[in-house]
């Protein structure tokens, strides 16, 4: 974002000044997380969510290239592999459970982040793009972690390759050919592990080039905040560095400790006991799940148990990309010109609703293929479909909403309680009140 206030940066020392002009990283570091990067200077600590995930990334990518030096991607030797990781490696152990666990933690991260977008209308003019790159990111983190579930090769590994890569099956004309080449053959063995190793390690890195992409495109239009309002003058910005690096930092050491505890006390708290149990394509566990991560989607899979015009297997697959692919349009699907859900009672009221559907999604995800449960995911299903084809379009055209601030500085010295009043009515006239 170019703001006309922005410090210009200059070098001091002759040696950044020679580099700078011929490489200018020095000024891409000062301009994207420095002093020389302006800042709403409203921003909550919801706003820590995305440092917190590009860290959690990096966990991965550091533990994730160490284990790669001792895994083996053949049959029962990978099973065997792991277990040598755990048992015989310097610290292996730990650097497989901070792989493991971090998986976790970067989806935590990405869950509360995404959400954010969602309630403060991050996705909206001029972000879409911000967005839309977002959830790229989000989709190839889906794929590498689900590749890297199935590597460590024990009973919810394989069942679980099976069950995901059979969802292919149920695509017409090309899914049989489509999940034949998945696997490398007609069921999940050595040629599966081989290219599910080799994606799963590229993955990653290919995730990191899009999280610059990602930041590129916020430093255009510049941060959104609580309010919704963009900025306007001066007084509405800090710089990025000290006031959100020290934000930031506070929020990582927190983010940090509870990532100590859980790989320390509580490692396999996350994991499922069949898969410390060699594959075996002859048994089938009681309870096949994926990680929890993927649950509210396992749960709108399963949610369609009967044929109409094509298999219910296959209406299951549309909708579990369909729940994804739908949030791309999400900046069209809601045109309300207001952004922030502080300002929007009834969205307010709806966002949450939603939002306890995904966590319901999330429970019936991981509870057995039986009643209650199915019952109880189609109607969360029907609810979160609903939320954006049918509510959000009409909501955004009849909704009262709250006035908004003529500033973030306003909004931070006044407060944002106020009463509603209908949209464009705010400003009838009345003075904005002095400051406390």
């Amino acid at each position: 974002m170019s703001f006309p206030w922005a410090e210009h940066y200059t070098p001091k020392h002759p040696f950044m000044r020679w580099m700078d002009d011929r490489l200018p990283l020095p000024r891409l570091v000062y301009n994207a997380l420095g002093p020389g990067y302006p800042v709403p200077r409203n921003l909550n600590y919801f706003w820590n969510f995305g440092v917190l995930a590009g860290t959690a990334l990096v966990i991965q990518i550091i533990t994730g290239i160490v284990l790669a030096m001792h895994y083996v991607s053949y049959g029962p030797a990978a099973f065997d592999s792991v277990e040598h990781i755990m048992r015989n490696v310097n610290q292996g152990w730990f650097i497989r459970y901070a792989h493991a666990n971090g998986a976790s933690f970067f989806f935590v991260a990405m869950y509360i982040h995404i959400f954010r977008n969602l309630y403060y209308g991050s996705y909206k003019a001029p972000r879409e793009m911000v967005w839309m790159i977002g959830l790229v990111i989000f989709l190839l983190a889906m794929a590498t972690a689900f590749m890297g579930y199935v590597l460590p090769w024990g009973q919810m590994s394989f069942w679980g390759a099976k069950v995901i890569t059979g969802l292919f099956g149920a695509i017409p004309f090309v899914g049989d050919a489509l999940q034949t080449w998945l696997l490398g053959g007609f069921a999940p063995d050595n040629p599966t592990l081989t290219r599910f190793f080799s994606l799963h390690y590229l993955l990653p890195f290919v995730i990191l080039g899009a999280v610059f992409l990602h930041i590129w495109a916020l430093h255009i239009p510049g941060s959104g905040n609580p309010t919704g309002v963009d900025v306007k003058s001066p007084q509405d910005t800090v710089p990025f560095h000290p006031y959100y690096t020290a934000k930031d930092g506070f929020g990582l050491g927190i983010f940090l400790i509870a990532f100590a505890i859980m790989v320390f006390f509580a490692p396999n708290y996350l994991g499922h006991a069949d898969n410390y149990i060699p594959a075996d394509p002859l048994a089938t566990p009681a309870l096949i799940v994926p990680e929890w991560y993927f649950w509210p989607f396992y749960a709108i899979l399963r949610a369609f148990t009967v044929d109409f015009i094509i298999s219910a297997k296959l209406w299951g697959v549309i909708a579990m990309f369909g729940s994804i692919i739908l949030l791309f349009f999400l900046p069209w699907l809601d045109p309300s010109p207001v952004r922030s859900a502080n300002y929007r009672p009834r969205y307010r009221q709806f966002f949450w609703i939603w939002v306890f559907a995904v966590l319901v999604l999330g429970y019936c995800g991981g509870a057995p293929a039986e009643e209650p449960y199915v019952m109880i995911s189609q109607i969360a299903t029907a609810y979160y479909f609903a939320h954006f084809l049918i509510i959000l379009p009409i909501l955004s055209r009849i909704e009262k909403t709250l006035p908004l601030p003529s500033s973030i500085s306003e909004s931070v010295l006044h407060g944002e309680d106020q009463e509603a009043v209908p949209f464009g009515l705010e400003n009838d006239g009345a003075e904005p009140k002095p400051a406390a």
